[in-house]
């Protein structure tokens, strides 16, 4: 590896180390340390949503045992734009370190609303910054520089350090027709590319797909087309943080004259906090109350509603299935998909999908129907702009699976050639140091790695041994229920509760018999579509069981339900 000593005019400690806490060879979870002397900064704290083999886990975050080690040095958390892999683990991080968090008002808006589902010792330090302004933090000076992405104000940064420069590109694409007109700020990394750059860390996401990305316009012909076309009542459902898109649908209900309705707390939420910042438009008379909606004919009706990923317990799962208070979709409704299916996301989704055609609705989904939605992330030849904008002495890919950092590597080694000093692929963990010596990965890394969160048991982290133990079903905390239902009354003509290392008290055998008379209940109040989809029935048993255990016992920790569901 060739030395460099970029930046030793600076004066101060002649030493950097670039640290990823989460976010490397995996989607989601993203977070980086900056470290000089004894001054560390953070980038982003996100979250990973739970896959199929963490049962009873609400979300995941990094494990943060080495920042609480240095908890005295992190001097803030810098976020990059608004979306939950980048800020879905912020309450988690404040409850253990009183540091101040800085980011635009978008995403602190989201974070407040966050934050406030939890119960902090201290109250959060939240700092509104605009991209071109400067944070110092220890010996670290940081501006925000306006890039383009999936959601409303987001920032790439630009942190000057001892030892130079290190631009981190957060996530972004580059439309150059963007829906607020803001557009992305070429001048400005053009003005570091001139400065000189010590390394540049960017998004790996679409590393791997040819060409440019898509503009965020290119939705809209897809939504006249849906306009245009449907006589019965619309669903829309995207990430609802996604205001670029929210403010399109609104736009066509108002030329085609529906009513439009949010539905979902998350929707609701990131759309009000969006009007009142002027970064939504939402004209007087347009935006009802879904209870509302019922006033007007369905051909009138437009709602967007909270449901993307097929989340069991989200609006759009449980208007799938005929359960939600608010809204009703019927024989002839156009519901309309508007997001990627997430990596591990795709069977409940599906399953989604199949019940809202067995409700008779129309449903536009991933490559059905062309334009509905486009990327938020940089293919292969904007990653080349960028790279040829900055003109990074190293580079190290971020944000992405392994694949997709190992080609955004090649990607960087075909364009700066003999240019770049080394191009770095790196794991959570890793220690890339910068010093007179130039840039090596430390042999030894730091403790990173998963904090499973059951909120069920007031947010207690569920350690991936605990994992281990609650899958094979041979430790403590695992209640599994075994329910046998009679295919043709749809009654539970059988329940046993088999019990590992679960040891309330005396009374043991009292709660769990009431515990059968809960899900006797459950599947007595379930519809028929219900009972025959196995992994709703699972869910709500699981959620029901989880109530009433936690009612019934006063332990912190709760345990695992895994309902087992069998015809009989």
């Amino acid at each position: 590896m060739i030395a460099w000593g970029f930046g030793l005019e600076h004066g101060l400690s002649k030493e950097l180390r670039v640290i990823p806490i989460g976010g490397l060879g995996e989607f989601g979870m993203n977070m980086l340390a900056l470290e000089s002397g004894d001054d560390v900064i953070l980038i982003d704290a996100g979250s990973l949503f739970p896959g199929e083999e963490h049962r009873g886990i609400d979300v995941i975050v990094p494990d943060f045992a080495y920042l609480e080690s240095r908890r005295d040095n992190v001097r803030g958390l810098i976020l990059t734009h608004a979306h939950l892999d980048h800020i879905g683990a912020v309450p988690h991080l404040l409850a253990k370190l009183d540091i101040p968090v800085y980011g635009t008002a978008f995403t602190l808006g989201l974070v407040r609303k966050h934050v406030s589902e939890f119960t902090l010792v201290r109250r959060p330090r939240l700092n509104t910054v605009r991209p071109g302004e400067k944070i110092a933090l220890g010996c670290f000076e940081i501006e925000g520089i306006h890039v383009t992405h999936s959601t409303v104000q987001c920032m790439a940064l630009a942190v000057s350090t001892p030892m130079g420069y290190v631009i981190h590109t957060g996530d972004f694409k580059i439309d150059q027709t963007p829906i607020d007109e803001r557009a992305f700020d070429f001048a400005k990394f053009a003005e570091y590319g001139q400065r000189g750059v010590l390394l540049m860390l960017s998004d790996s996401t679409n590393s791997d797909v040819p060409g440019f990305s898509r503009s965020e316009r290119d939705v809209g012909l897809a939504l006249d087309d849906i306009f245009a076309h449907a006589d019965n009542a619309l669903f829309f459902s995207c990430f609802s943080s996604a205001i670029h898109r929210v403010q399109q649908i609104v736009d066509r209900a108002v030329a085609y004259g529906r009513k439009v309705a949010f539905v979902g707390r998350s929707v609701s939420s990131a759309c009000e906090i969006a009007s009142d910042l002027s970064l939504l438009r939402l004209p007087s008379g347009t935006v009802v109350q879904p209870r509302d909606l019922e006033s007007y004919p369905r051909r009138d009706r437009a709602t967007i509603i909270a449901g993307s990923q097929g989340e069991p317990m989200s609006s759009l799962s449980r208007a799938s299935l005929g359960r939600h208070n608010k809204v009703e979709i019927e024989e002839g409704d156009t519901v309309a998909i508007s997001a990627k299916m997430i990596p591990g996301n795709e069977r409940p989704i599906y399953r989604m999908v199949d019940h809202l055609y067995r409700r008779g609705a129309r449903v536009l989904y991933g490559d059905t129907f062309p334009n509905l939605h486009v990327s938020g992330h940089p293919c292969q030849e904007e990653l080349k702009l960028i790279l040829n904008l900055i003109r990074p002495r190293y580079f190290v890919p971020v944000h992405g699976e392994y694949r997709q950092l190992a080609q955004h590597r090649s990607l960087a080694m075909q364009v700066r050639g003999s240019d770049l000093d080394d191009a770095l692929v790196i794991e959570n963990g890793s220690v890339l140091q910068f010093d007179e010596h130039g840039a090596r990965v430390l042999p030894d890394k730091v403790p990173v790695g998963h904090a499973l969160i059951d909120s069920g048991t007031g947010d207690h982290i569920i350690r991936q041994a605990v994992m281990r133990d609650r899958r094979h079903l041979s430790q403590s905390g695992v209640l599994v229920p075994v329910i046998t239902i009679d295919e043709r009354s749809g009654e539970a003509v059988d329940i046993e509760i088999m019990s590992r290392g679960f040891v309330v008290s005396e009374d043991s055998e009292s709660m769990l018999e009431g515990a059968k008379q809960v899900i006797r209940e459950t599947v007595k109040g379930s519809t028929g579509e219900e009972i025959g989809d196995i992994g709703v029935m699972e869910e709500r048993i699981s959620v029901d069981v989880r109530r009433y255990v936690s009612r019934k016992t006063s332990r912190q920790s709760q345990p695992l339900i895994v309902p087992v569901i069998l015809e009989g």
